[in-house]
């Protein structure tokens, strides 16, 4: 609503209503099940029974913690490797992308940004499915040829750094030409001019200024990278990450453990989130 324009008094409290209901829906959720993960039971429902730190740092049945429950303790350093690897790839590759379409002008660029764009708008679990299909039938020609057991290209972690490496990427290019498209080149020429190769002139003047957008393509391609689910279901081998073990506890019912995992990755997100915009500030 633009503040200038005069209206009646009853709009803006439909208006401020409207905003309270939509904060509200969004973080209702969120509430009940952080509140949930203190509840001293074994269903995370009403009525409550009682304030209990069991399901983070209980040691015996029923009700074990989850820093003593090896599984999902297993599946957080999985995700955490998985989401390290895909980080640096999508901002490895996320930087060359935004310079090449920032800089360059040639033949099919507007085909080849489709091509770049396109894997956000596919579904997760089809672009899994379509990763899973044609990395097996590469696996499956290679022992067909040479009697060679590709087993990259068979479920497991590094099909699922792929998988999710060929859309975050993308999230990181953005990010980055977003910076980019802002800085003046005219930099790098007085940097040229001083003496500077163009790769020196690119590394001391042009990275430094993208370090803020750097580490935000990071956090978020590690938050995504972590809470996948869709794609990673469909190229996950035996060691699961997180949202695959909770997937699959979640199908032999629901614990308030899975609130206490739930409560500990929003406030691992928030903290990361924190931690972006107080860099971008500095």
């Amino acid at each position: 609503m633009i503040p200038t324009i005069p209206r009646h008094r009853s709009v803006d409290i439909v208006y401020n209503a409207y905003i309270t209901m939509f904060f509200v829906y969004l973080a209702l959720p969120l509430i009940v099940v952080a509140v949930f993960a203190f509840n001293d039971s074994q269903f995370p429902s009403l009525p409550w029974q009682g304030f209990t730190l069991d399901w983070f740092f209980g040691d015996s049945q029923p009700m074990v913690g989850v820093f003593h429950e090896k599984s999902i303790m297993s599946s957080i350093g999985t995700s955490a490797i998985v989401g390290v690897c895909v980080s640096v790839l999508a901002v490895v590759v996320g930087t060359t992308n935004a310079f090449l379409f920032n800089r360059y002008d040639f033949r099919a660029k507007g085909v080849l940004y489709i091509f770049m764009i396109l894997p956000l708008v596919i579904p997760g679990i089809v672009l899994g499915i379509s990763i899973l299909v044609s990395s097996s039938k590469v696996a499956n020609a290679v022992w067909d040829v040479a009697q060679f057991d590709w087993e990259a290209l068979r479920p497991g972690l590094t099909l699922v750094v792929l998988g999710q490496f060929s859309f975050i990427t993308t999230i990181a290019t953005l990010v980055l030409s977003a910076r980019l498209k802002n800085f003046d080149r005219s930099l790098e020429e007085a940097a040229q001019n001083l003496g500077a190769s163009q790769l020196t002139a690119v590394r001391t003047v042009t990275i430094p200024y993208l370090a803020p957008a750097l580490v935000g393509a990071f956090l978020v391609a590690f938050l995504m990278s972590f809470e996948n689910f869709n794609t990673t279901l469909m190229l996950v081998g035996s060691d699961a990450p997180l949202t695959i073990a909770m997937f699959d506890r979640l199908k032999e019912g629901s614990t308030p453990l899975l609130n206490s995992v739930s409560l500990m990755l929003m406030l691992g997100s928030s903290v990361l989130a924190l931690i972006m915009i107080a860099f971008q500030k500095r």
